[in-house]
């Protein structure tokens, strides 16, 4: 399926969406990156994306093996052409952005917390219970995190990811399964929300096309669908 913009936010600039990674990259993380002028990722205990300035370039699988190492897994988001002798498909699926509109309506939550170095095992250990998606040691480090605590214990979380330009996404929203159902999820994404738009920059979401319930939230709570995009994993030459 190709990938198509469906929704125009105003304010910002959207194009960079596009290529979220590369522009975060290449952007306010570009402290984090690792790479050159076609190919660059995060540091592997920080995230496992490796973003491509432009799959039109000569070079850039050469440069993206380089990059990654040879008989090694990775993930790409974007591409959906063939690919070069050596390259093994490993897999893939279908997943949306979403950015928010003028229905948004964030606020901040009282009883979130924000989480830090001190907070990285419990943070490790909730997305472990719940796979809300890629999350690393260091992962905390891309932007704010909050969670909510129970009796001590971290039971609720949401943060920032990937940050292109005038954009901030919001991640890694995980409740316990004894917990869901109280609307703590969306209590954080609003919180999230806040806290970006204090600083001038607009939110978005990326959610696996297949999870209707966690895209339908989101919706409730003032996010559009803005594109779809394929992603997929594969290994380089050995």
């Amino acid at each position: 399926m190709t990938s198509s913009a469906t929704l125009d936010v105003p304010h910002a600039d959207a194009t960079v969406l596009d290529n979220a990674a590369w522009h975060s990259l290449t952007g306010p993380h570009a402290s984090f990156a690792i790479g050159g002028d076609l190919v660059r990722r995060y540091p592997g205990d920080v995230a496992p994306f490796v973003a491509v300035r432009t799959w039109d370039e000569p070079g850039v699988w050469d440069a993206l093996r380089e990059l990654v190492g040879p008989g090694s897994e990775v993930g790409l988001s974007g591409y959906e052409g063939g690919y070069p002798a050596g390259w093994e498909y490993l897999g893939g699926g279908e997943g949306v952005q979403l950015v928010e509109t003028d229905a948004l309506r964030p606020r901040p939550d009282e009883e979130a917390i924000e989480l830090g170095p001190d907070d990285a095992a419990d943070m490790l250990a909730i997305v472990d219970r719940n796979q809300p998606g890629p999350f690393r040691p260091r992962t905390y480090e891309l932007g704010r995190y909050i969670g909510i605590r129970r009796d001590g214990r971290l039971i609720a979380m949401a943060g920032e990811r990937l940050h292109p330009t005038g954009w901030t996404e919001i991640s890694a929203v995980s409740v316990d399964a004894e917990h869901r159902r109280q609307g703590l999820a969306s209590r954080l994404v609003l919180d999230v929300a806040f806290h970006i738009q204090a600083r001038g920059e607009r939110a978005l979401l990326h959610a696996a096309a297949s999870n209707l319930g966690a895209i339908a939230a989101y919706e409730r709570l003032g996010f559009a669908l803005r594109r779809r995009n394929q992603f997929a994993a594969v290994r380089t030459p050995a």
